[in-house]
């Protein structure tokens, strides 16, 4: 296991590194850890942690520790890096090292146990016996005796956990956003507040996971509320996480029930100057099970290659407005719309005589309110003049979830091809083979397009030669010239 060939070593000199290991197994709705630990010396720089196979970085923790020691202060700073598994099994951790404050620390690797899930949170949690209580409670508990909680209200509140998803049934391919979330009413933040989040929160994404969906989860953000109305009652609600899965098969996508602790407090019946009115106590919230069904995709006429599942229309552009025999011209078949743009295929290329396809350089763009565009950019030379329809030669079919029917998105373009241009029209062709290009193509589009004679070398050589000669002929005189006023 990684805790026991994982090796860690630091330079004598300048501040102590080591790497902290990680645990030799986890449950699937645990995170797995990787540490190091930096003492005497405040951190500057440090390089990024690996990013392991099974595994997906899930935030980041440091702390900080303070020793007195025979009069002198030492410091120990210890970051972690959490990793949430995708999966159950065995996972190799390989070697890899890193830099923190010009320290290098290796690591020779190991593997990793990733286990069945642990049993879900209890209906209510309070801490460990032996951990700190909460916020200074525990001296005024030695001086005072314990609250007593019948001179405390437990006031009611509208906290809610909810697990929700956009639509309740979907096609094969077409994708589902499922969002967890936390309601509650303004007044109520008095009253409750997230308790061991950072735990927490791993464990209930472990168990929204499916094996049999594509998932795409939302860009990393922090828990920020947003205002909107639920059953006509104005709440914030807190957004823990939002995934969009794309069903790979049939079989319905089920999601278990989840259960939130959170922090509630009693308030003091009768307040006194000085002392704090309140009462930490636990509450667990509940959300019930969600199920999502798949529909199968329908029959296709005339079978073919897998289609595209999405809302998409076809964008396409072309880099010239005339086109000649032997010039290069670049061609972009582009999608834009809602679906499983990562999964896109390119499209299907049919092959023509006469004509020389490269390519595609696949780009993907988001698109604001959601949604995206792909883009599939081509270089052209056709070889022979006469028509180039472009709707014969690429094609993509696409299934639309929204009408329910295969549709099949093609170029309206025809080109006509005219004979092969003269020499000099090929050199704006090459320009135009790379303009994207950060360095080259400024730099050909600056270059000089007057004619060089190709023996450019041959009259270079000639030339030095002659200067040469010249010089040694001058030299010489010069020689002879001395040696006859000095005899």
């Amino acid at each position: 296991m990684l805790s026991a060939n994982f090796t860690a070593w630091a330079q004598p000199e300048g501040p102590r590194v080591v790497l902290v290991p990680g645990p030799a197994s986890v449950p699937i709705t645990g995170t797995y850890t990787l540490a190091f630990r930096l003492r005497g010396e405040a951190l500057a720089d440090y390089s990024g942690f690996p990013d392991l196979e099974g595994f997906k970085k899930a935030g980041k923790t440091s702390t900080t520790t303070t020793q007195i020691v025979a009069g002198q202060r030492f410091t120990e700073l210890t970051l972690t890096q959490r990793y949430a598994p995708y999966g159950e099994g065995d996972y190799a951790i390989k070697p890899f090292q890193l830099m923190v404050n010009g320290v290098r620390v290796r690591s020779g690797g190991g593997t990793v146990h990733v286990g069945p899930a642990v049993v879900a949170l209890p209906p209510a949690r309070a801490p460990a016996a032996g951990t700190a209580p909460l916020q200074g409670v525990g001296a005024l508990d030695q001086l005072f005796g314990k609250p007593k909680p019948t001179l405390y209200l437990d006031v009611p509140d509208r906290g809610a956990l909810a697990l929700e998803a956009d639509r309740r049934q979907v096609y094969v391919g077409e994708g589902v956003r499922v969002a967890l979330s936390f309601y509650l009413r303004p007044a109520d933040q008095a009253v409750l507040a997230f308790h061991d989040f950072d735990d927490q929160l791993p464990r209930l994404i472990g168990q929204l996971r499916q094996t049999t969906a594509w998932e795409v989860p939302a860009a990393e953000q922090r828990v920020l509320p947003d205002t909107v109305r639920r059953g006509g009652e104005l709440l914030l609600r807190f957004r823990l996480a939002e995934t969009t899965y794309y069903p790979l098969t049939a079989q319905p996508l089920r999601f278990p029930p989840l259960a939130l602790t959170m922090t509630k407090f009693r308030l003091l019946k009768k307040p006194e100057p000085g002392v704090d009115g309140r009462l930490a106590q636990y509450k667990t919230y509940l959300a019930p099970a969600l199920a999502v069904a798949v529909r199968p995709l329908p029959a296709r006429r005339g079978g073919g290659p897998p289609a595209a599942v999405g809302h998409y229309q076809l964008r396409e552009s072309i880099s010239r407005t005339e086109f000649a025999a032997g010039q290069v011209f670049g061609y972009t078949f582009g999608v834009e719309g809602r679906g499983n743009l990562g999964a896109l295929p390119p499209p299907v290329l049919a092959p023509r005589p006469g004509l020389a396809v490269y390519g595609p350089e696949v780009r993907d763009e988001p698109l604001p309110g959601g949604g995206g565009r792909k883009l599939f950019r081509y270089r052209l030379v056709p070889q022979r003049p006469g028509p180039l329809p472009l709707d014969s030669l690429l094609q993509l079919a696409v299934f639309d979830p929204v009408t329910g029917r295969y549709d099949t998105l093609r170029s309206a373009l025809r080109l006509q091809i005219r004979a092969g241009a003269p020499a000099a029209a090929l050199a704006p062709a090459v320009a135009n083979a790379a303009p994207a290009d950060p360095f080259y193509g400024p730099a050909i589009a600056r270059a000089d397009t007057v004619w060089q004679p190709l023996d450019a070398y041959g009259q270079a050589r000639r030339y030095a030669g002659g200067l040469l000669v010249a010089l040694l002929g001058l030299a010489t005189a010069g020689w002879w010239q001395a040696r006859r006023r000095s005899g």
